[in-house]
């Protein structure tokens, strides 16, 4: 594990004595560790503490210059703890690893998320908002509709566990409800249980991954040898009665199949834009629908789209941002770098486009598949001109995208250091919008530092979005405007 006072701000000196052992946290770091400082200067990460409490802790690593410890006792407690949701959270031998923040009131969640996009924001890339965006959140129970849950038979238990990891351990909870799952399936907890159990296969099961539509729940077992017909039908006698559709995969995630074709589509839907999003069940896809649901509408309202512009999503994936732009704007570019879900984009583009009424076309849209990790001026000004950018990466952000932006600034100024343009470049200009949807706020600084230092940006909005309620996880939006 690389310092983590490194990516947090360090607390205060502690400004009163404090009896022997006792410790001020005075705020949350990324992975929902209380922060505190000993009287020696030296930062303490502690699991289970909360901001304004005063704490004793078991220290159980130690550094030079910070320690990690496990909470003991509370002396003085935060008003924003809560009584965690679920039987399984805590501390304590056993606990799911599930979430880190049940303790924490589901506001004051999302008030610690919007400062660690702030704190990144500042002390990464030297970058404020100008306006702080109304944190999006949503039901804060039941709202995870894509989850992989590990499987596994214990012999000396004569159980099977089917559900998340223990805190920082590779064993499985003993997990027989989960609350952040839709109550259909938190219900199926212990019947998926009982169904490997009886299973021939259950030695050979690792693992179940989850994946709900607005109208279909489906479950991919990942298999390790080839499933009797006994076990077949066992699972199609589960399906009828918890009404589940089972997937198959023997192999790698290409490998994935229906048990029995036939059936309902898998999909969801996204009704401000009147768009069906029909996917796969490996297919990548927001865990939270109804989050998902109010940051499209959000996003592209902040892009405000027009009917006379040309717009390019970056990482568009299955087009859950690209297909709503095609409803307001001229003309479309979705960009993604698996070929595989380029084809999906434009099968949901050509269903979309189908269903439209009369008069409610969406705009010509075309996908291209494109290695975005390793973009450079030349393949930028390739793309075309847009008028407006949609940009939404995974983890490690779009550096290689954002660089591009910045390299064609720079040598417009004339830097010395700057790579030269290709042939042609002049008649090319940058967007006058970007929308940035980021899903790590260290690489969404970094790229935003590019954007506002180099590229000639500034950053005119911000804020989060409370994808993943209990959970450490920071969502987050930035828009950024031409600055000339």
């Amino acid at each position: 594990m690389s310092d983590p006072t490194t990516a947090t701000p360090l607390p205060p000196e502690p400004t009163h004595d404090l009896p022997p052992g006792w410790l001020e946290v005075t705020s949350m770091d990324m992975d929902a560790q209380g922060v505190a400082r000993r009287s020696d200067g030296k930062v303490v990460f502690i699991d289970g503490a909360l901001p304004t409490e005063l704490v004793s802790a078991n220290t159980h690593r130690k550094k030079n210059n910070w320690e990690q410890a496990s909470l003991t006792a509370i002396h003085r407690e935060s008003s924003q703890r809560v009584r965690p949701g679920c039987p399984h959270f805590g501390l304590h031998a056993g606990a799911c690893g599930g979430c880190k923040m049940q303790h924490l009131d589901a506001g004051a969640q999302v008030a610690m998320k919007q400062r660690v996009l702030e704190d990144n924001l500042w002390h990464l890339a030297k970058v404020r908002a100008e306006t702080i965006l109304r944190p999006i959140a949503g039901p804060a129970w039941g709202y995870r509709y894509r989850a992989r849950l590990s499987v596994r038979y214990v012999p000396k238990k004569g159980t099977v566990l089917v559900g998340f990891h223990e805190r920082k351990s590779r064993y499985i909870a003993d997990m027989q409800t989960c609350k952040i799952l839709p109550p259909h399936v938190d219900a199926m907890l212990m019947p998926l249980r009982a169904l490997i159990q009886d299973m021939q296969a259950r030695d050979i099961c690792p693992q179940i991954e989850l994946a709900c539509g607005d109208e279909v729940t489906a479950l991919v077992l990942r298999h390790l040898e080839p499933l009797s017909d006994g076990d077949k039908q066992r699972l199609r006698d589960f399906a009828a009665q918890h009404g589940v559709q089972w997937w198959l995969q023997p192999k790698g995630p290409d490998t994935v199949h229906l048990l029995d074709e036939g059936g309902a589509q898998l999909a969801y839907g996204l009704p401000d834009f009147g768009i069906t999003m029909p996917f796969k069940p490996t297919d990548f896809t927001q865990v939270n629908p109804h989050i998902n649901r109010v940051l499209v509408t959000r996003a592209l309202r902040l892009l405000d789209a027009r009917k006379s512009e040309r717009v390019i999503d970056w990482f568009c994936g299955l087009g859950n941002f690209t297909l709503p732009i095609a409803t307001q704007a001229r003309e479309v570019l979705g960009v993604e770098g698996s070929e595989a879900l380029v084809a999906r984009s434009r099968e949901n583009y050509v269903k979309n486009q189908a269903q439209r009424q009369e008069g409610q076309a969406l705009a010509a849209t075309n996908f291209v598949a494109r290695n975005l990790f390793e973009m450079t001026p030349e393949t930028l000004i390739a793309d075309g001109m847009a008028d407006k950018w949609l940009v939404d990466p995974p983890r490690e952000g779009a550096f290689a995208l954002s660089k591009a932006l910045a390299d064609i600034h720079q040598a417009r100024l004339g830097a010395p250091e700057a790579p030269p343009l290709p042939a042609g470049h002049e008649a090319w200009q940058p967007p006058r919008r970007i929308v940035y949807v980021s899903c790590n706020p260290a690489t969404l600084a970094r790229d935003a530092g590019l954007l506002v230092h180099q590229a000639g940006y500034r950053c005119s909005a911000a804020g989060v979005v409370n994808m993943f309620p209990h959970t450490a996880h920071v969502e987050s939006m930035a828009v950024f405007e031409r600055a000339d």
